[in-house]
């Protein structure tokens, strides 16, 4: 009896031992069970697992990891989910994993859970990592002179905040809190939801408030504009709370009510000055003009004839080539032969007393150091005395 029971105690402890290796042996740690992060920023989510070697005394082999959204039995990898697409990537190396999700939105709010799967079995980790996403943000104003904070959030139901100081509790519920006039350069202030005290606003910190000073202007690139090429002005201003800008075109057109005013693909039309305006709640101020100088080929040449009468022999005619180019164009003269016949340069081609062999087709060519020359030719007939 006494062997018996020995024996059955024996199985007993080695069933525990096996049962208790089993459950260590399986298993997902995360690193943080709560994550709260702001709207557009990038969250990473990390956890180690293990599972046993071998079962039943076969190789037990990792085939697939993964996260997934919430629980149940469904597991469906957020990186084939159309809501993550080029959003959400799972990166591991050996036992240890992350999952990294960029240019967060609200609905990624949820609880995501890792799972690994072996030629033998899967297995995914409770409870998960539960990731709150925020977009509340403090807004700052100067209504009839005082200071203003309002919490801004996309839950437009919401109507309990809580608002803190250095990250101290205050005792104001409502979406708009009036500050002390007298800010201490230390102080940050935030918001949150009620019973979302662990997702606050990201702080403001900042209280020296000025009208912009004046604006500075720039152009990029710095060095010669051609025609065709990318073109960028920017304009900044030192100002708090941050000012809004306005670009205008010398005429007083606006143009663009963003910091930069963006030409991709800039014409010779778009030379010219501009400037900018910076503005907040408490002043505006303009910039001086910036000169945007466009450098282009030259335009498809004009050919002149005078008298544009009828040329006679012996008569004085004179050719006159023009084209738009930036830097100017210079001018080459040809008649056309077997061989086209150089005759020279200059906006001018002068025959001080024409012969009737003269008459013809006459070329202009137009180059400068931008792109390939252009040409534009002309008849002249002399008829005789």
């Amino acid at each position: 009896l006494s062997l018996s029971l020995s024996h059955s105690l024996s199985l007993v402890i080695v069933f525990l031992r096996n049962t208790i290796n089993t459950v260590l042996i399986w298993r997902v740690t995360y690193s943080s069970l709560q994550i709260c992060a702001y709207k557009g920023s990038t969250v990473e989510m990390n956890c180690t697992f293990t599972y046993p070697e071998r079962i039943n005394r076969q190789v037990n082999s990792l085939q697939k990891t993964f996260w997934f959204r919430g629980g149940g039995f469904h597991y469906k990898d957020v990186e084939t989910d159309s809501e993550y697409s080029g959003r959400v990537k799972n990166i591991c190396d050996g036992n240890k994993c992350t999952l990294r999700i960029t240019n967060l939105r609200e609905t990624d709010s949820t609880v995501y859970r890792f799972g690994f799967i072996t030629n033998k079995s899967s297995y995914s980790g409770r409870p998960g990592v539960t990731l709150s996403v925020t977009d509340l943000q403090v807004k700052v104003s100067r209504p009839y002179k005082a200071l203003l904070f309002q919490c801004l959030s996309g839950l437009s139901s919401q109507t309990s905040y809580i608002w803190f100081r250095n990250g101290q509790k205050l005792k104001h519920s409502t979406s708009s809190y009036y500050p002390p006039e007298q800010l201490l350069q230390t102080d940050s202030y935030s918001c949150a939801l009620s019973g979302h005290e662990k997702c606050p606003s990201p702080p403001v910190c900042e209280f020296i408030y000025n009208a912009p000073k004046l604006p500075s202007v720039s152009v990029s690139p710095s060095a010669e504009i051609v025609e065709g090429s990318s073109v960028t002005l920017t304009c900044s201003s030192d100002a708090n709370p941050a000012p809004e800008y306005t670009w205008y075109n010398m005429n007083g057109h606006e143009l663009s009510k963003e910091s930069e005013l963006v030409f991709s693909s800039v014409q010779s039309s778009d030379s010219g000055r501009y400037y900018c305006k910076a503005k907040n709640d408490l002043g505006e101020r303009i910039s001086g003009y910036v000169k945007v100088e466009v450098k282009y080929a030259p335009k498809l040449p004009s050919v002149s004839v005078s008298p544009s009468a009828e040329i006679v022999e012996g008569s004085s005619v004179t050719l006159t080539c023009s084209s738009d180019a930036n830097p100017a164009a210079t001018f080459k003269w040809y008649k056309r032969n077997q061989t086209p016949q150089y005759l020279g340069e200059g906006a001018q081609l002068v025959f001080s007393s024409i012969k009737s062999s003269d008459s013809g087709e006459f070329s202009c060519k137009a180059e400068n150091d931008l792109g390939k020359p252009t040409y534009k030719w002309i008849s002249i007939d002399v008829k005789c005395e």
